[in-house]
């Protein structure tokens, strides 16, 4: 009786001993964060592209940066679709004739001055505007959660606007129209405008062409629309 209970005691021994092994032989992965590779559209016009600021300072690529440092285990890729006097009719074909793939993270839309600026008429915006923000979903992976839409900024608060009041009166025109329409289609807006007005009283908003933004001011676009763009990649 007594060998067959060392018996019995020395197999569960070894049970154990090769328990405790095979426990040690697999590597704790637990603390272990895999590496995800985000993609970025940015739509739009000089304001995106970043006319008169260096490639690093328009608001895309330090929106690409921020986010980079949130989340520095993961890794990002930024394409821009943009061109400085473009319309809303010239991002439509742009987008038509580059066929970017459908498949980004995140896509932003700033759009429309030029549409202000070149007097078209407004029906012109009201038709086209709809069709981007189309296009820029279709892009985000069908998802419109996915994109951001930006407003205009006000360039008549800078040495080439002088302060005109039909620049901003025509520039806000624009502006309630698209907020108004994300806002009854449920996509996100973020309004940059305000920044842009305070060019006159602190001139280091404004860039040495004396109309588009500067790189501090960008940066401050992307103070406002950083949390939204966590959002979306979380």
């Amino acid at each position: 009786m007594k060998m067959i209970f060392r018996k019995l005691l020395l197999i569960l021994l070894f049970i154990l001993i090769l328990g405790c092994s095979s426990e040690s032989s697999i590597p704790v992965t637990g603390n272990t964060i895999p590496k995800v590779s985000f993609s970025y559209l940015a739509l739009g016009d000089s304001y995106t592209i970043g006319q008169s600021v260096c490639m690093s300072c328009r608001f895309p690529e330090q929106l690409k940066v921020s986010l980079q440092n949130a989340y520095p285990n993961d890794t990002f890729s930024l394409q821009i679709i943009a061109t400085t006097g473009w319309t809303t009719t010239n991002l439509i074909s742009a987008i038509n004739e580059d066929k970017p793939n459908s498949n980004y993270d995140l896509v932003t839309l700033l759009i429309g001055v030029n549409n202000q600026y070149q007097s078209q008429p407004f029906s012109v915006y009201e038709q086209e505007f709809p069709q981007l923000v189309s296009k820029a979903i279709s892009l985000a992976k069908g998802e419109k959660s996915n994109l951001i839409v930006v407003s205009i900024p006000d360039y008549a608060f800078t040495p080439f606007g002088r302060g005109s009041t039909t620049i901003s009166s025509g520039v806000e025109k624009y502006n309630m129209f698209a907020k108004k329409y994300c806002l009854e289609n449920n996509i996100e807006f973020v309004n940059i405008t305000d920044i842009t007005q305070k060019g006159l009283e602190n001139p280091d908003l404004v860039a040495s062409d004396g109309l588009h933004p500067s790189e501090l001011a960008y940066a401050k676009f992307v103070e406002r629309i950083l949390p939204k763009a966590m959002t979306i990649l979380n």
